[in-house]
């Protein structure tokens, strides 16, 4: 990798900026200044700023027990992005996978490895997602029937993909989706006649949230987890 972009990659500093401070003389490899970005750095090089040893951020998996009122899109939306509740380094860099309503809780998965990310949200992948869901009215009792046959929703031409209910008491059920278009479990209980009042994410694949993080809490996700949720299928 050219020395320019690896300042960048491993600091906060922009492209002129990382010319400039080479320029200065301020920046060493193995003990020596180096000034050109041409300069490539090779595995093992020690590469240091005003005597700060810098190091690439790599690719990162975390998983985010997401509160209400934060919004998993860009920062043109009233809500804070999701984003912003992560203390780690260039966290711009960082997307959801997938998308949680604005109101929605729970489980939300985070990553710069857009390969690894578009693996789990593939249409292809028929990936579960598990809610857990209260509700305004009490559902009919064949809403088991219904959702296995998959809902057709308003102003689509098609039903959905088959989903599996489970009724926790009268007005909480436990629902496993394979699909995520916006709004969609709501819509497909407002379809049966029934307004959802709460939502939580609970499990992605293979990957339930842990019981011990906090709304509003992270974690990175240990590389069994991240090759798990990679093999989905």
């Amino acid at each position: 990798m050219r020395l320019d972009k690896y300042l960048c990659e491993s600091s906060d500093l922009t492209r002129s900026q990382a010319r400039s401070v080479l320029l200065s003389g301020e920046v060493t490899v193995n003990g020596e200044i180096i000034k050109r970005g041409t300069h490539v750095v090779q595995d093992g090089d020690e590469v240091q700023w005003e005597g700060e040893t810098l190091s690439l951020v790599g690719l990162r998996y975390l998983m985010l027990n997401k509160p209400a009122g934060h919004e998993c899109g860009n920062r043109n939306s009233q809500y804070p992005p999701v984003i912003d509740l992560l203390d780690v380094d260039k966290r711009d860099r960082l997307q959801t996978v997938g998308r949680l309503d604005v109101d929605t809780t729970g489980l939300i998965l985070i990553t710069d490895d857009g390969h690894w990310m578009h693996r789990i949200i593939s249409p292809r992948k028929r990936c579960d997602k598990v809610y857990l869901v209260t509700l305004a009215e009490p559902l009919p009792e064949n809403a088991e029937v219904r959702f296995q046959a998959g809902i057709k929703l308003e102003d689509e031409e098609q039903r959905g993909l088959p989903a599996a209910l489970l009724r926790v008491d009268e007005r909480s059920v436990r629902l496993t989706i394979q699909e995520g278009k916006d709004f969609h479990v709501k819509r497909m209980f407002e379809s049966l006649g029934s307004q959802v009042l709460f939502l939580h994410c609970e499990r992605i694949g293979p990957l339930s949230l842990d019981s011990d993080l906090q709304a509003g809490e992270s974690r990175y996700l240990t590389p069994a987890e991240v090759a798990d949720l990679a093999r989905i299928d």
